[in-house]
């Protein structure tokens, strides 16, 4: 009984003193040096306001501007005037549709590409050439053939969203070990056994790598073709902002955005650990 108090103390004295050494550490990669970083673009702001006052605010007024904006983020004032957490999450339910919607193309697809030298020789020149073409440069055709906003909208979100998944899944499923399909083969496995059991969890991280560059280069898109649109959604928010020149608003709505765009990125790879149970990699 004493050996085992004496065992019970001895880790305890081990675990503080683990996490005295530690605690530093966390508390400087965490919190000391973001708050340093983002401390740092306040001060630059601040410095270029001053430089050009008659248009920029500095960030205390820009605080004081937006007070509404930030205390009532879900007010109704009449029709259009709506506040900003409204218009993120008319934003939000675009780039989503658009996301999931891509996504249950993309990842399809990339299994083909990658499992059939076939549809990979079909396939690639393809997305080769709209690869690099601009989302905004889908945004007429998409106009032209939906004739309104959201779903014109929710289309180049779509087709913006399907390249990454496309070739990281594509990628995945090349990249799974062949003595794993030998073995498959010599065990006479089914090809759908093959695809579940071996080729989809060795793809998983591709696939998540994927979705988490797709999504975000959603979020990015939906701004500028909300510009464009108009409507509701922040983008439009930004532009009519901007034409009002009224630019507290404006870096409001930056914050917002990146602010967002970080969120999602976050759940993307938690959902990543659930299904994959491992850490998620940084890009």
């Amino acid at each position: 009984m004493i050996f085992q108090l004496n065992l019970a103390t001895i880790a305890a004295i081990a675990t503080q003193a683990a996490w005295k050494k530690t605690k530093p550490i966390i508390l400087r990669d965490v919190f000391i040096l973001p708050v340093l970083g983002f401390l740092g673009i306040i001060v630059l702001w601040w410095i270029i306001a001053l430089a050009n006052h008659e248009l920029m605010p500095t960030p205390p007024e820009a605080l004081i501007a937006n007070l509404d904006y930030i205390l009532n983020p879900f007010y109704q004032r009449g029709p259009g005037n709506l506040g900003i957490g409204w218009l993120l999450l008319a934003s939000l339910r675009r780039v989503l549709l658009g996301f999931l919607l891509g996504a249950v193309v993309a990842i399809p697809l990339g299994f083909l590409i990658g499992m059939s030298r076939s549809a990979m020789l079909a396939l690639n020149p393809i997305i080769q050439i709209f690869k690099p073409v601009s989302p905004l440069a889908w945004l007429p055709i998409a106009l032209a053939i939906f004739n309104l906003a959201d779903p014109s909208a929710i289309f180049v979100i779509f087709i913006t969203s399907l390249w990454p998944t496309i070739i990281n899944t594509a990628l995945g499923v090349s990249s799974v070990p062949k003595d794993y399909l030998d073995v498959a083969r010599v065990l006479e496995m089914p090809r759908w056994r093959r695809i579940t059991k071996i080729i989809w969890p060795a793809s998983l991280p591709y696939i998540f790598t994927g979705l988490r560059i797709s999504l975000g280069i959603a979020w990015l898109v939906i701004v500028a073709v909300e510009m464009l649109t108009g409507g509701i959604g922040i983008g439009f928010f930004v532009w009519d902002e901007w034409s009002r020149l009224n630019l507290s608003s404006v870096f409001l709505a930056v914050f917002i955005i990146g602010l967002t765009g970080l969120i999602l990125d976050y759940a993307v790879g938690k959902i990543q650990e659930l299904v994959t149970h491992r850490p998620k990699t940084s890009n």
